[in-house]
């Protein structure tokens, strides 16, 4: 069985609090100390592992799916690194401001956070594999969209991105716009709706399935071709841990091979 330890006061320079990680290191990891593993960097981390310390009774189970692929030879060893996400979960996961959810970005506090502390911490105390190819971030629903901003805006240091229910409607669809041409580098990004998955929020429509399949045309219509980024629609997926938890093992498959 691999290792979840949890640190509670880790501390974040950039706005000097301090931060809960979780992190996953998988069985084996201390016992072979020149292997180097790459490493996923997940969003909400209360909610990824299968743990009695989770927020949720139903998580991502992200340690179960891993170790489960790992066993059956789908998948290599990965690291997971998963941070809470603070009190103002919606300004920092926002990279634009978005008046009319009064929201305000506060996306590129954290994105300093996880590239100038968080990552060279990582790599200087974990045998890791630092560069992009080997350095993945996930999340669902703004989490899914601070995901796909990280590949955009630091595609040099997140060559992997997963973004389940992303709302990439959030801002006016301002990513659709910011998004406008081929990174031109490495780069895998997967994508997964339900269908029809629809949320109201305080008044705004959110429509999962109609702008995943969206964002994934906006895509294909700049380039990115079928090895770089992957679509899946679930029939009658929701908005919850539990259906992303479904859909988990096919993503590490797909976006971590």
């Amino acid at each position: 069985m691999g290792r979840i330890e949890i640190i509670r006061d880790f501390q974040d320079p950039v706005d000097g609090s301090s931060r809960v990680l979780r992190i996953f290191t998988p069985e084996g990891y201390s016992r072979d100390l020149s292997a180097r593993l790459p490493v996923l960097y997940m969003h909400d981390g209360q909610n990824v592992f299968a743990h009695p310390e989770s927020a949720r009774p139903e998580t991502w189970c992200a340690n179960v799916a891993m170790e489960q692929l790992e066993r059956h030879g789908q998948l290599e060893p990965w690291i997971i690194v998963a941070v809470d996400h603070p009190r103002d979960r919606f300004g920092e996961y926002t990279p634009w401001d978005y008046p009319a959810a009064r929201v305000r970005a506060r996306a590129d506090r954290y994105v300093r956070f996880l590239i100038q502390t968080l990552k060279p911490w990582v790599d200087a105390h974990y045998h890791t594999r630092p560069e992009a190819q080997w350095t993945a971030t996930m999340g669902s629903s703004l989490g899914g969209l601070i995901s796909l901003y990280l590949g955009l805006a630091h595609g040099d240091v997140f060559g992997r991105v997963g973004a389940l229910s992303p709302t990439v409607m959030w801002s006016d669809s301002e990513i659709y716009r910011r998004w406008s041409s081929h990174g031109r580098r490495w780069t895998r990004i997967y994508l997964d709706a339900g269908a029809h998955e629809q949320l109201l929020l305080d008044g705004i429509h959110l429509d999962y399935g109609t702008h995943a399949r969206r964002f994934f045309t906006h895509l294909k219509r700049l380039g990115y071709d079928d090895h770089e980024v992957c679509l899946v629609l679930e029939p009658g997926g929701q908005h919850s841990e539990r259906d992303w938890a479904r859909r988990l093992p096919f993503a590490f498959r797909w976006l971590l091979c």
